[in-house]
């Protein structure tokens, strides 16, 4: 069975200012939702080094990265990808869309 892709709301824009981030759970996922300078981005909200959630962790919006706040690894918001060690495995990255002054990310 192919799972058909789904748009889930966060919150409108409004609600997510720049340096802003936000957990939504949805199904067994929790997702981390960043304003970095106005960019909306959405990552897996777990540090693959030892599970840390990464949204309360420090956000740098000059380079888009968030930093886990257990042991300092930081990831690359865009691709998900480590910065910094002890994590070396990336996280999930899910797309993101505004519709009607409306976040929404879209998960399988």
């Amino acid at each position: 069975m192919t799972r058909v892709a789904e748009k889930i709301d966060i919150c409108p824009v409004s609600e997510l200012p720049p340096g802003g981030m936000r957990m939504v759970e949805w199904e067994d996922l929790e997702i981390g939702v960043f304003n970095c300078k106005g960019e909306i981005l959405a990552i897996e909200d777990r540090c693959s080094h030892d599970n840390g959630t990464l949204v309360e962790g420090e956000l740098d919006q000059e380079t888009c990265t968030v930093e886990c706040p257990r042991h300092g690894s930081r990831f690359d918001l865009h691709t998900g990808k480590p910065l910094a060690l002890p994590a070396y495995v990336p996280v999930e990255t899910f797309p993101v869309t505004i519709e009607d002054e409306m976040i929404k990310v879209e998960v399988e």
